[in-house]
């Protein structure tokens, strides 16, 4: 059984459904699909994302969309996040940027890091919402003081091009860092650059 239906499983479990409920012919991805029918979040994220990567199902964005779309409406946040993710990139829908922003928007209202991230992007593209260089700001910091290392990377280059901030090359050297301490390759890139230049 792989990670994703093992984690299915325990969440099964939280719901009050042992194994003793199911004949032991019942195959997971029933169990999970008759929980998420149930109205039960977890259960409707996870086969939103089964179907998205095609992880123990044969990959079907239309179906990953309807199962992220029902957790998102109860208020899941990554499910939100995830269902941004879709109509930004046209998987399962038409391209929708707008849509995106809003999907975005309500997962980072609620502290997700990716999906502030997200929403940043959005703001500096000005895709599905005006373009503003300040709100990008505002956004990628949020993701960045939670750790998310492309934010603190792209709140780095905000600083060091004076976007949507007054130019501060020792605070962009400082988000550099952070995201280099967090895997962020072009972060360490840019920290040793702005170190050479006596930043």
């Amino acid at each position: 059984m792989n990670t994703l239906l093992k984690k299915m499983m325990v969440a099964l479990l939280a719901f009050g459904i042992g194994q003793a409920v199911w004949a032991d012919d019942v195959p997971d991805l029933q169990k999970i699909l008759w929980v998420a029918e149930q109205g039960y979040v977890p259960a409707q994220y996870i086969l939103g994302v089964m179907y998205a990567d095609g992880e123990g199902v044969r990959q079907d964005y239309a179906e990953a969309l309807k199962w992220y779309r029902k957790a998102a409406e109860q208020g899941d946040a990554r499910a939100q996040s995830d269902l941004g993710l879709m109509y930004a990139n046209g998987q399962g829908v038409r391209q929708d940027y707008a849509e995106a922003a809003g999907w975005f928007r309500k997962a980072a209202e609620q502290g997700l890091a990716v999906a502030q991230y997200n929403l940043g992007g959005m703001y500096v593209q000005g895709r599905g919402v005006r373009q503003d260089d300040a709100q990008a700001v505002q956004w990628y910091r949020k993701a960045a003081e939670q750790g998310q290392a492309e934010a603190q990377y792209n709140l780095g280059v905000m600083y060091e091009e004076g976007q949507g901030v007054s130019t501060n090359r020792k605070v962009a050297k400082e988000w550099f860092g952070k995201a280099c301490d967090n895997g962020k390759q072009l972060g360490c890139d840019a920290y040793r650059e702005l170190n050479q230049q006596g930043y």
